[in-house]
């Protein structure tokens, strides 16, 4: 089932989620940089111009296979790209959905993230058949523990040694939230 982009951006603070174009690839370099984020993501630990655009073409696929969304997180004022924002919808049949985000270190500490998770939540909300979305967080990650609170995420749990990361079992922190109302 091919998913419809939404006729307006979702939106919330300083950003909007849009989706991906070809110049955001300094964005996906500057992911591959980061010592984390390709080893939970789709990033390629290196990165040149044909990987990066390979990458982008990955995530615009999201939607046209049905599976989700991966949404380019862009500065409202300069709609310069500062992340990502995705919602895998592969149990959507159940009512659910795992989000997820990631910003690019020289943008980090600025609310980026926290606007991007409300906007993708709020999104989210719009998909009738929706009813949960879930955040996996490893528990050192306080930042990330962090932006899951400020968005409305309540813990709910630890997955004990629920996904592997780097060759390593990993626990992961549970946060969800629920439709309003």
């Amino acid at each position: 089932m091919r998913l419809t982009w939404p006729s307006e951006a979702p939106s919330a603070g300083s950003v909007l989620l849009r989706p991906w174009r070809a110049i955001d690839a300094r964005l996906v370099a500057e992911f591959a940089s980061d010592s984390y984020i390709p080893t939970i993501g789709s990033v390629p630990a290196q990165v040149d111009d044909d990987k990066a655009a390979a990458w982008i073409s990955r995530q615009l696929a999201r939607a046209e296979q049905g599976t989700g969304y991966s949404f380019a997180v862009a500065d409202k004022r300069t709609d310069r790209a500062v992340g990502h924002a995705g919602l895998s919808l592969r149990a959507l049949d159940s009512g659910r959905a795992v989000g997820g985000y990631s910003i690019s270190p020289p943008c980090r500490g600025r609310g980026y993230a926290k606007d991007a998770l409300i906007a993708l939540t709020g999104f989210g909300w719009s998909i009738p058949a929706l009813h949960r979305i879930e955040l996996y967080i490893e528990p050192w990650n306080i930042a990330s523990i962090r932006t899951a609170e400020r968005a409305g995420y309540l813990r709910e749990g630890l997955l004990r040694s629920h996904q592997e990361i780097d060759g390593v079992r990993r626990d992961m922190a549970l946060y969800a939230a629920l439709r309003p109302g």
